[in-house]
């Protein structure tokens, strides 16, 4: 993990919610400040604490990182990546 004078550097994730995620979040989209090296996991747990609401939609959510597809949670997000929050869809 990058350290700066003794403090994890942070990176900016533009997180854009949708559907049902928008209404939980309260939000269209925001940017989300981590520790680098921070996974999709950690942004999820983040975001996750933000209100039951919110967490139950989560872990129903799909995830894209600039417009490919996350199925690992471990994978590492980097500074400036953009992460799509996907509700399940109905319909078809």
């Amino acid at each position: 993990m990058a350290e700066v004078t003794g403090v994890r550097a942070q990176i900016a994730i533009r997180v854009r919610y949708f559907a049902a995620a928008r209404a939980a979040a309260g939000t269209e989209e925001e940017v989300v400040h981590l520790s680098a090296g921070s996974t999709l996991a950690d942004l999820v747990a983040t975001l996750s604490g933000r209100g039951l609401e919110l967490d139950r939609v989560l872990q129903r959510c799909s995830y894209l990182c600039d417009s490919f597809a996350v199925r690992d949670p471990q994978t590492v997000i980097e500074s400036g990546q953009t992460v799509d929050v996907l509700p399940p869809f109905a319909g078809g």
